[in-house]
């Protein structure tokens, strides 16, 4: 099982540079990392997890920048956003920000969508919040556009492009309805995600991971419905606090990977949560 690791990269902890090191010279598989542009004060959203919001997640760096800096001082870590709020970005601009990454990596990037939680921040963005699914949908079919081989026009609901010519192109070639980057959805179990996570992406991007036991046969019952090859479905259990009995567990489920949540600290206490995921790799 790949070990990979999430962590809310601020501008009080460890640096990505410091961070992307150590992880590839202690062999872990990746690094993923989590997207908000700001967090209104005044806000009604409750924080999912209850309580209240943890200051980091005001405080987060920006993914893209955050990873590149992760990809130039390393050679063999996976990177990844878990996740990006595609709603909340300009389809166009992503669609560059996401190849020009994988290519500079060499493949490495996995791009991780989510619908997101925060009502406020969302809202800043111009995003009405019912349409949010459709318009996620909207604009990755737009990028995918953008990342075909010859020149796309795509006509959405929300936007459009025409026939251009966009490189640098994502590494990964097309399989089924996806092409760009290894794509994870995250989002709580239920039919409409599973039949989203099959219609248009190549797998599951489930946070904490609990009830996998008896979300993946649904999932893997909706992924064969839309026509696509049981071997292809990639499940990704993310921001997990490890056992060696929970790994074993989604060993057996046939997970091939999983994202151990990492504190959102100085160097100090990364490594030292470092040294004690260490019997797990």
């Amino acid at each position: 099982m790949r070990i990979a690791t999430t962590i809310f990269l601020t501008d009080q902890t460890i640096t990505p540079l410091r961070l992307a090191r150590e992880l590839e010279q202690r062999g872990f598989s990746g690094l993923y990392l989590p997207e908000h542009t700001h967090i209104p004060v005044s806000r009604d959203t409750p924080y999912p997890a209850g309580g209240d919001l943890p200051p980091e997640y005001g405080r987060t760096l920006d993914p893209f920048v955050a990873l590149a800096q992760a990809a130039a001082v390393t050679e063999r870590l996976a990177l990844g956003t878990g996740i990006t709020l595609v709603a909340q970005h300009d389809p166009i601009g992503l669609a560059k920000q996401i190849a020009t990454l994988d290519h500079l990596s060499g493949g490495r990037f996995t791009l991780g969508v989510g619908y997101g939680w925060n009502v406020e921040e969302a809202a800043d963005h111009g995003v009405d919040w019912p349409a949010r699914r459709d318009l996620v949908r909207d604009r990755l079919a737009l990028m995918r556009a953008l990342w075909a081989d010859e020149p796309t026009a795509y006509e959405g609901e929300f936007g459009s492009v025409r026939a251009s010519q966009a490189y640098p192109k994502p590494v990964q070639e097309s399989r089924g309805p996806v092409n760009g980057p290894r794509t994870l959805l995250g989002g709580a179990a239920g039919p409409k995600l599973f039949t989203d996570i099959a219609r248009y992406t190549d797998g599951w991007l489930p946070i904490g991971g609990r009830g996998l036991t008896e979300s993946v046969p649904r999932l893997r019952t909706a992924w064969e419905t839309e026509g696509r090859d049981p071997k292809d479905l990639r499940i990704v259990p993310y921001a997990v606090l490890p056992s060696a009995g929970k790994l074993a567990h989604y060993a057996d489920l046939g997970i091939e990977e999983v994202v151990l949540q990492l504190p959102p600290a100085g160097e100090p206490e990364v490594l030292r949560a470092l040294d004690a995921y260490a019997e797990f790799l």
